[in-house]
């Protein structure tokens, strides 16, 4: 089942592993700013550039005061190679069996070439301290958007 979350709602808990095999609980997250974007798939030109876009800006993101994490279906080992093959300088954590995706309506139906499909939907999160979702930002374009959410949050 998915829902949608959006701006107010309490962030779904999850524990998961990171592209290291480590164990990432939700719980361990609070107390910090987190910025959570949810990507169809790991080393694909699209998902590459984004996650390559939020490297580039995690030092800045960081400065705001969020941390960045990245979250897809794919396996922690195709994510160490995602991971090493981009620099990329954040947790990418597995969900395979995609409970998380659903939690945060980041999957479900969605327009891929005109043809309407069950997928992953390329999604960002901002989750306050408290673990409260700030801002949902779904069917986000791969680039653009890690732009538009450091204006939101400089605004804030």
């Amino acid at each position: 089942m998915s829902t949608e979350l959006t701006t107010g709602d309490a962030a779904p808990e999850f524990e998961l592993l990171d592209q290291h095999g480590n164990l990432v609980n939700s719980k361990d997250l609070r107390g910090q700013k987190t910025v959570l974007f949810v990507y169809p798939g790991a080393m694909t030109p699209g998902c590459t550039k984004e996650a390559c876009d939020f490297r580039d800006n995690t030092a800045h993101l960081e400065a705001l005061g969020y941390r960045v994490i990245g979250l897809s279906k794919d396996a922690v080992e195709k994510h160490l190679k995602f991971s090493e093959r981009d620099s990329l300088n954040y947790p990418l954590l597995s969900d395979p069996q995609l409970e998380l995706h659903r939690k945060l309506g980041a999957y479900g139906p969605k327009k891929l070439y005109g043809k309407l499909v069950e997928g992953v939907i390329r999604s960002t999160f901002v989750i306050d301290q408290n673990w409260v979702i700030e801002h949902a930002l779904r069917n986000v374009k791969a680039t653009g958007h890690v732009a538009r959410i450091v204006k939101l949050l400089e605004a804030a």
